[in-house]
């Protein structure tokens, strides 16, 4: 054990988006963790389980968080916890809101310099018709995806204009806004960061689908994962700058993933993630892994950062 002891910790899993299968299947992962490190835990569901936790908030240490997606990755959880003086790892109100929108993040990072796919933002107001003129104006292939959504739930590479059409419809079933981007196909990586320095950067190499969709990211032997991924020394260390660009931009804090694109020698912010994956398919275990944290080492190095910043 570390300087900071034996803790109580309020573990956070489940809630109500799309991503809860996930959610809930990383929390075991890190159950597991937190008993190797001989920490003490408790599981609260946000699906269910808040106002339980705000009686009893005074109880526990700090809670960690496995939860994604709308109402746990987007800011409210994080406000919900800091009114209950509740500690958590990763990113605050603010990091959290930001980083989830797609479409304002990837203003954001334009304004700090980093490359971006060609695209555009559209709410449930929007007709079809502007959606499909601005489809034919950027051109097909192109990619149709939920403004506030991870996992890449409710997303469809479109190859023709005749199925353009059903993609926003299903994109707009799991959001009010959608973003139109303009396809790019190339070499797929990741950046992690943690405490502020980038991890070693993950390759990723589907299999069978021509992109990193849902079932491509969470079914073993779907795609490969290569670690450090397979670029030049002077990509690597682009690909890492452009990680950490994006996480200071997006006022994270603590760990995040960025996943980028890059063709023909030139790399493209997708978006970033402010509660990595923690399953046994996940990329930032990964990376930090190949850095030297076994997975119950990056828990602890994860609640280590928590209770560090509580005050800050």
């Amino acid at each position: 054990m570390s300087s900071i002891g034996v803790l109580k910790i309020a573990l956070l899993a489940g809630g109500t988006s799309s991503e809860r299968e996930v959610s809930l299947k990383g929390a075991e992962v890190v159950k597991k963790a937190l008993e190797k490190l001989g920490h003490k835990y408790e599981f609260f569901d946000p699906a269910q389980d808040l106002p339980k936790l705000a009686q009893r908030a005074k109880e526990f240490d700090c809670a960690f968080l496995v939860v994604h997606g709308p109402g746990g990755e987007d800011g409210t959880l994080q406000g919900f916890l800091d009114s209950i003086g509740l500690p958590y790892q990763g990113a605050g109100v603010l990091g959290s809101a930001l980083a989830m929108h797609k479409g304002i993040s990837k203003s954001l990072y334009k304004l700090a310099g980093l490359n971006v796919p060609e695209g555009k933002t559209f709410s449930k107001d929007s007709s079809f018709e502007i959606i499909k003129t601005y489809g034919e104006k950027i051109g097909f292939p192109l990619v149709v995806k939920p403004a506030t959504q991870g996992s890449s739930i409710g997303l469809s590479v479109v190859k023709d204009k005749k199925d353009l059409k059903k993609a926003v419809e299903a994109a707009f079933n799991v959001d009010r806004e959608i973003i139109l981007e303009k396809y790019l196909k190339g070499k797929e990586i990741t950046v992690g960061i943690l405490d502020d320095k980038p991890l070693p950067v993950v390759e990723i190499v589907p299999k069978v689908s021509e992109i990193f969709d849902y079932e491509t990211k969470y079914t073993p032997g779907l795609s490969e994962e290569i670690c450090p991924a397979r670029l030049s020394e002077r990509l690597t260390k682009k690909a890492q700058e452009y990680g950490l660009i994006a996480h200071k931009t997006l006022k994270l804090r603590h760990y995040s993933r960025t996943d980028m694109i890059i063709v023909e020698d030139e790399i493209y912010v997708l978006e970033t993630n402010t509660i990595p994956g923690m399953t046994e398919t996940s990329l930032l275990p990964l990376a930090a892994k190949v850095a030297g944290y076994s997975f119950p080492a990056l828990i602890q190095k994860l609640l280590e950062l928590t209770l560090r910043d509580k005050n800050t």
